[in-house]
């Protein structure tokens, strides 16, 4: 009987980890920060208009988020400068280390408010403590670099130990937004991983309206399917961004007359023929189909 028992035994874990955790998940329902978010996001939005630079900020032609692989850059600078002034006689070396990663910061921090202002609600409230964080830091790296060029070298070590420190934690909330809630990760289908090899059959090809985008399903996923012409183009349905409809997207034409698709909520852009990202948020390719017509009039469908 004892043993019976012990297989329904609760396992727990250690208490130090459950009341971090739980502080971290407590940010994502803090709803008092919303109205100075729906500010900030909306002032972002209208400064920072659809274009090259808006792409270059969120790392659209680097296939990948420009904001996690900048953030290392002022976090190596600081870091050195902690482990240096721990040494004799390295005082210029850390100053220049500090100064470094203020100036390091600035293309770091706008990369960071331009995906921050296209995140939803939820990852917003986080990233907006994530970036009060690394605010406080900056500063007291900057106060740090200020003592230390008036000759006030233990109380610049002081302020970039104490910068280190919420930089740190700064850190650990840019890891919850990543990992936890997945902000700039592809939200995508996966399609290599749910559609096998072959082609398959998707819908009868005389029920797609011309011109117009609708939604069926392949399976698990859904897809985003348009009709133009003798043409079918099929993407799949969840926007690689946040997981947005394509489907309920406006169709466009881009600057090269290739037909695109704007996502409707954060208006991601893609190519139709091939996944390819126009405009960002989203800077993940969607994933694309091939497809044809049997002598049946049956659309088949098959992933690229």
């Amino acid at each position: 009987m004892n043993r019976r028992a012990n297989i329904f035994r609760r396992v727990s874990r250690p208490q130090g980890s459950a009341r971090l955790a739980d502080a971290t998940d407590s940010l994502e329902q803090i709803r008092g920060l919303d109205h100075l978010i729906r500010v900030l996001s909306t002032g972002v939005r209208r400064t920072l208009r659809p274009g090259p630079v808006k792409d270059a900020l969120h790392g659209v032609p680097l296939g990948h988020p420009a904001h996690p692989r900048l953030n290392d850059v002022p976090m190596g600078f600081w870091i050195s400068a902690a482990l240096l002034d721990l040494m004799p006689g390295a005082g210029r070396a850390s100053r220049t280390l500090v100064a470094a990663g203020l100036a390091s910061a600035v293309p770091t921090a706008l990369t960071g408010i331009a995906d921050w202002s296209a995140l939803h609600r939820e990852q917003q409230r986080v990233g907006l403590v994530h970036a009060a964080g690394m605010a406080t830091a900056s500063t007291l790296y900057s106060a740090s670099l200020v003592a230390r060029y008036q000759g006030r070298d233990g109380a610049g070590r002081a302020f970039g130990f104490a910068g280190l420190t919420v930089l740190f934690a700064g850190g650990f909330l840019g890891g919850h937004l990543a990992f936890r809630q997945a902000a700039g990760a592809s939200h995508a289908d996966q399609v290599g991983h749910l559609v096998s090899l072959g082609w398959h059959d998707l819908c009868a090809a005389d029920e797609l309206p011309d011109g117009w985008p609708v939604h069926r399903r392949l399976g698990y996923i859904g897809l985003f399917v348009l009709r133009t012409g003798d043409d079918i183009h099929v993407l799949a349905d969840r926007c690689s961004h946040l997981a947005g409809p394509l489907h309920q997207g406006r169709i466009v034409t881009d600057d090269n007359a290739d037909i695109c698709v704007i996502c409707p909520w954060h208006g991601s852009t893609f190519r139709v023929q091939d996944g390819s990202v126009v405009h960002g948020p989203a800077t993940a390719r969607q994933p694309a189909f091939e497809s044809r017509v049997t002598d049946e009039g049956t659309v088949q469908v098959r992933p690229t």
